[in-house]
């Protein structure tokens, strides 16, 4: 049994102290102070999965290593790359066997505040139970470790640096190299990964006036009026509908914006056809979960099958209240879709609006996250 630990602490702050220590140092298994930016509510963290430094540090090196990968090719941060909040910028993801996969990839921003882990699936609620998928998945195969559990293990074991590692994040562990000691640790690096210092957020909570400029503070008011409506599904701390923290209850996760309509009656793609591949209540085909906007610039391209290019794009998107698709084999007109959310009715805004909102969306990337080397790559060089 793992030893219990001390509860989380919280710190009014920017980011995670983390062990720089390589996890050999004393004391490296204690808690891990999680500081969050002004505004921010404390993170759920599951009981038996409690912070702490040594836990940190050792997934980020995990995080990193390509050899966590069936056949050694491919890390996490392949598909989740800092500079661009842990996207990768193509339309949609590549498995480490070449295996393309229907969904973009969305970013790991405030991933601790994720009321459901995936874009579609309302019974995966743990940052833990998603990691299962990409690791051990075969539909799509992206890191594809299930058919090599044990050599990924022995080759973690033979790196020097790894044995210390493991037993200073589980020191009562007799055998600490192991799944699910390497799953907890991914989980535990990853909710570190707290991104709240944009202009946005020096004007709002921090008092800065110039903070924004005076088009994006135009963009804003037209990004919080009932006019657009956009903060109905992206207000909030963390500028979506779908975060939970400590003691909130569950929100409404999933919306159909119209991206699609291919029979006239509201289907999408087979492919993906969203929340209704769970549950198949009809009255959930293309509903998806409601993304952060936080480093949305950063981002593209855009929709859960990354099918609009650019920010500009998907504003004139909401602006149609839907897409029309004209052509190809997903043919059809989805700002007519029965299914389609109350909110996606459609506005009209001139070229200076459209200007303002762009800038106000811009205001929320966070310099400091995509650049902290708390999130870095531990290896010298960037290769184990």
């Amino acid at each position: 049994m793992r030893r219990a630990l001390r509860p989380l602490v919280v710190v009014p702050a920017l980011m995670v102290a983390a062990c720089g220590c390589g996890g050999t140092a004393e004391g490296a298994s204690h808690p891990a102070a999680l500081e969050l930016p002004k505004g921010f509510p404390a993170p759920k963290i599951p009981a038996d999965n409690p912070l702490t430094e040594a836990k940190v540090e050792l997934g980020r090196y995990l995080f990193y290593d390509p050899r966590l990968s069936g056949n050694g090719t491919q890390s996490c941060a392949s598909c989740h790359e800092q500079s661009l909040a842990f996207t990768d910028g193509h339309t949609t993801s590549t498995g480490s066997t070449g295996v393309v996969g229907p969904r973009n990839v969305p970013s790991l921003g405030n991933v601790a505040f994720n009321a459901t882990l995936t874009m579609a699936n309302p019974l995966i609620t743990t940052i833990e139970k998603q990691l299962l998928l990409p690791i051990f998945g075969d539909d799509p195969v992206e890191l594809g470790a299930a058919p090599k559990k044990q050599a990924i293990l022995d080759r973690l074991a033979a790196d020097p640096r790894y044995p210390p590692l493991f037993t200073a994040a589980y020191p009562d562990e007799p055998d600490p190299i192991a799944w699910d000691s390497i799953v907890d640790a991914l989980a535990s690096f990853t909710r570190t990964m707290i991104t709240g210092d944009s202009p946005f957020d020096h004007f709002v909570y921090g008092g800065d006036d110039d903070a924004l400029t005076p088009s994006a503070k135009r963009g804003m008011d037209l990004f919080f009026s009932e006019k657009l409506e956009c903060y109905h599904c992206h207000g909030g701390f963390n500028f979506t509908n779908a975060s939970v923290h400590a003691g909130q209850a569950p929100p409404t996760l999933f919306h159909n914006t119209g991206l699609y309509n291919i029979d006239g009656d509201g289907a999408y793609p087979p492919s993906d056809p969203g929340l209704f591949a769970v549950t198949g209540d009809p009255n959930d085909m293309g509903r998806f979960r409601s993304p952060s906007l936080r480093n949305v610039a950063v981002t593209a391209p855009y929709m859960h099958d990354g099918s609009i290019a650019t920010l500009d794009g998907v504003i004139r998107f909401y602006e149609d209240g839907g897409r029309d698709v004209t052509s190809g084999p997903y043919a059809g007109d989805g700002r007519l879709s029965p299914l389609k959310s109350g909110f996606m009715s459609g506005f009209t805004l001139s070229d200076q609006e459209r200007e303002d909102l762009l800038r106000f969306l811009e205001s929320l990337t966070d310099d400091t996250f995509l650049n902290d080397p708390r999130f870095s790559n531990p290896f010298p060089g960037g290769a184990p």
